[in-house]
């Protein structure tokens, strides 16, 4: 017979050492305008997957788009000021 045991311990037996590091999250707020407009774009996607979207909701669509990528171009090219400078 197979006993079932928890895998509590080797999931949390790590946890002490495996917090991110300063670089990392620092890394994750620079990297914070393109996740929450990645976000934004997904809630906009999620609305509609139930129904057909409709005029307004094409333009939230659109707009939280553009929002996704402004944010990827000013992450890139603030990248690129920081290699340049």
């Amino acid at each position: 017979m197979d006993h079932i045991v928890t895998v509590q311990d080797a999931v949390t037996a790590f946890a002490d050492f495996m917090e991110p590091t300063d670089a990392e999250l620092d890394a994750i707020e620079t990297e914070m305008p393109v996740i929450l407009a990645d976000i934004e774009l997904l809630d906009a996607h999620i609305a509609t997957l139930d129904r057909t979207p409709s005029e307004m909701d094409e333009r939230r669509i659109r707009r939280a788009r553009r929002r996704a990528l402004a944010a990827r171009v000013d992450l890139v090219n603030s990248a690129d000021a920081g290699v340049v400078a």
